[in-house]
């Protein structure tokens, strides 16, 4: 099952001082394994673009488009057994510590379409 992991900043970090895992390493590890498909880190939300449509009106405006102080600051690909497997990726990841890890199933449009 594929999952996308949204890696957030938090306003609250673990505030426990031993070392935390290693991003090089995490990255190293789920890619040989192959449960990390792909991932980046994003561009600072100030280079962000929203777009909407409004009564047939196209609106774009610079930056994101809700206010928050949390920040998705990059993305992680998953590819695992399950709801737990992704889970314990997630656990292993420095961003656990210092943000907050969001996992979401991808749909599967085709299952949609039958409904």
């Amino acid at each position: 099952m594929k999952y996308m992991m949204f890696v957030c900043t938090d306003t609250e970090p673990d505030t426990d001082q031993v070392a935390g895992p290693d991003i090089e390493v995490w990255v190293s590890e789920n890619d040989a394994r192959g449960r990390r498909l792909e991932g980046s880190v994003l561009a600072p939300p100030s280079a962000a673009t929203t777009v909407r449509v409004r009564n047939g009106q196209l609106l774009v405006s610079d930056g994101p488009f809700t206010e928050t102080k949390e920040v998705i600051v990059g993305y992680d690909l998953l590819e695992c057994a399950d709801l737990d497997e992704a889970i314990e990726v997630a656990r292993a990841h420095p961003m656990a510590r210092s943000g907050r890890l969001e996992l979401r199933p991808l749909a599967d449009l085709d299952d949609r379409r039958r409904d």
